[in-house]
């Protein structure tokens, strides 16, 4: 009996009403078949348009799981079987290539112990756009707080080292980036390019000044749950 083939990285993608996206995000993952074992996790959390579908006609493992990030992403650990673990948003596509830098992230052994995420683009070319890149950026490199929407990619015996995500409401990609360190955070020479749709709604001003305030409420100690609320 032949033994299964060993999971080299495991991609864990938390969605609710993803459809419209999910297509370019799974397509921009085939090229790391190439040239590794790779799984794709779906973690859906109650959607009522074609997600589900969608995503296992796209050749993505589906499970479903409570709605929350926190919890989402969780449970897709819990699933995976990969070495590594790269978690991804649903409306997040990564640059062609990218397999070749997480590839040499990966092996690197002085990056066992580390993390690691992408550079933040939106898809937007407008100069409201690059301002908030500019500033998520900065926020990723000089705070070390990388936010979800750039990925994150470390070991699975780091991720469990580290208890994983807490099955929290909110800021659980902030509770993570805290426990790993500023100092074990490394930003990965790619892009991970994620749909502006939501600032586009709520406004480029108005959107990230929200987001700063709820952050600043996080360490002044407000609870993930009453943020929740706040957030809508």
């Amino acid at each position: 009996m032949t033994a299964a083939r060993a999971i080299d990285l495991s991609v864990i993608i938390p969605a609710l009403n993803a459809a419209a996206r999910l297509h370019e995000t799974l397509s921009a993952l085939e090229e790391a078949c190439e040239t590794m074992a790779v799984e794709i996790i779906v973690v859906d959390g109650g959607s009522v348009d074609d997600t589900v579908a969608r995503a296992a006609a796209l050749g993505a493992k589906v499970i479903v799981a409570p709605r929350g990030r926190g919890s989402q992403l969780s449970a897709g650990a819990k699933e995976a079987r990969g070495r590594w673990l790269l978690f991804l948003h649903a409306d997040t596509t990564l640059e062609p290539f990218w397999s070749t830098t997480v590839t040499s992230f990966m092996r690197s052994k002085s990056m066992a112990l580390k993390a690691a995420h992408f550079t933040f683009a939106l898809d937007d070319a407008s100069d409201a756009a690059r301002r908030v890149e500019v500033m998520a950026n900065w926020r990723a490199r000089r705070l070390g707080l990388p936010y979800g929407d750039q990925g994150l990619l470390m070991s699975r015996k780091h991720y469990h080292a580290l208890v994983g995500y807490l099955d929290i409401p909110i800021m659980e990609d902030v509770d993570m980036a805290r426990r790993i360190g500023r100092q074990n955070l490394v930003e990965l020479p790619a892009t991970a390019t994620t749909s502006a749709d939501r600032y586009r709604r709520d406004g480029y001003w108005l959107r990230p000044l929200r987001n700063l305030a709820l952050l600043a409420l996080y360490f002044l100690g407000v609870s993930p749950q009453r943020l929740a609320k706040l957030y809508g």
